[in-house]
């Protein structure tokens, strides 16, 4: 009865976190995260500096601890005992010749670990040290390797704003191209009109220059035309006689 009422109990209650959860916590909420970094529900796992405490050398101090708020000093040694009677009371363990096989297992696991257990414990220290010694220098490495990245990444970033002032550089440079190919091509547009008015101002010149000699001529032609010989004669005569006059004054 003792056994049944204690295993329910255990299967009602909540299971305790262990010892290590609330230095793990307590060092992931004083390390340095970011601000979307969920430490409360996925904290940061810290390895234990010592493990935790046994009884008969297998058992953890944490499983009495967890029973002592309900049942008192005297439960889990009441529930291991209960649970016992009631695997051989109704012959789900059955004892055979091999039973007390166990209890011998035990005694040597006991004597082996008085005698053996702090060698083999610092043999197990060194092969975790070596193993973490391996992921700290990995997450070094990566550590060094992120580091050189986002140097690069820098120098690349400063490599692409001189580009940028590069790009400026040309872009004002064909500017400079364009404004000297427009008024290179305005000067020549200059040049030839100027040519066009100049032709246009050289040929009203001659069209009017033969124009008036045209139109001289023309009055010579029939002033010469109407003048008959006696009166070239008589004009002739009065131009001696005039000569004459400003001879003899003379």
């Amino acid at each position: 009865m003792l056994s049944r009422l204690a295993l329910r109990k255990c299967l009602q209650l909540k299971p305790l976190a262990p010892s290590f959860l609330g230095a793990m916590r307590l060092t992931a909420t004083t390390a340095k995260e970011g601000p979307e970094r969920d430490l409360v529900n996925f904290p940061r796992p810290v390895r234990a500096e010592f493990p935790s405490k046994v009884r008969y050398c297998t058992i953890p101090e944490e499983w009495f601890e967890f029973f002592y708020k309900k049942t008192g000093v005297t439960g889990p040694y009441m529930l291991g005992l209960g649970l016992y009677t009631y695997l051989l009371s109704k012959e789900i363990w059955v004892i055979e010749h091999d039973y007390y096989y166990l209890y011998s297992f035990f005694v040597i696991v006991y004597f082996a670990q008085k005698k053996f257990g702090k060698q083999v414990a610092a043999y197990l220290d060194k092969e975790i040290d070596s193993v973490s010694d391996g992921w700290k220098e990995s997450r070094e490495v990566q550590i060094r390797t992120n580091e050189e990245g986002i140097v690069q990444e820098e120098k690349a970033q400063w490599q692409t704003e001189g580009q940028i002032l590069l790009i400026d550089a040309k872009r004002e440079n064909v500017k400079m191209q364009l404004e000297a190919s427009y008024r290179e091509r305005a000067m020549q547009v200059y040049s030839e009109v100027k040519k066009r008015l100049d032709y246009q101002v050289e040929k009203q010149y001659i069209e009017q220059t033969i124009a008036q000699k045209h139109m001289v001529q023309w009055v010579v032609n029939n002033v010469l035309k109407s003048i008959s010989a006696q009166q070239e004669k008589e004009t002739l005569k009065k131009c001696m006689a005039d000569l004459q006059a400003l001879a003899v004054k003379v």
